[in-house]
């Protein structure tokens, strides 16, 4: 186990749908569960949190409605079992960016999404 591991957490509009969603796509479970915040749990790690965007808890909201829902950034997730990922994202009508093909510096397969708050979601096969 890295001595730092990330645990992205993004603003989004509805905790439980996004819960649902995220769950779905993932193959996760929840770890934490509710309508202000969630954890997304694979393989008894943590992958993903969600936040409301407008709740300012005790640190404050962390998004600004006035820039673009992920401007800037991605969330990118790789996996073993990537064919399994791609019948799940397609089973929930996710917005494909670009379809399933072969990165051409590494040579492993990609399909790149946008998830129900606009982030761009990118899935790669694990090697």
């Amino acid at each position: 186990m890295p001595s730092i591991e990330p645990q992205p957490l993004i603003a989004v509009a509805d905790v439980e749908v996004a819960s649902a969603w995220y769950q779905k796509v993932l193959g996760a479970t929840s770890g934490h569960g509710g309508k202000e915040y969630e954890q997304l749990v694979v393989d008894r790690h943590l992958v993903l949190q969600l936040h409301v965007a407008e709740e300012p808890h005790h640190h404050g909201t962390i998004s600004d409605p006035t820039f673009p829902t992920g401007n800037g950034m991605a969330l990118w997730f790789s996996s073993t079992h990537f064919d399994d990922v791609v019948d799940r994202i397609r089973e929930v009508e996710a917005k494909i960016v670009a379809d399933v093909t072969p990165n051409p510096n590494s040579g492993l397969r990609e399909i790149w999404i946008r998830d129900l708050d606009g982030y761009l979601v990118i899935f790669a096969e694990r090697p």
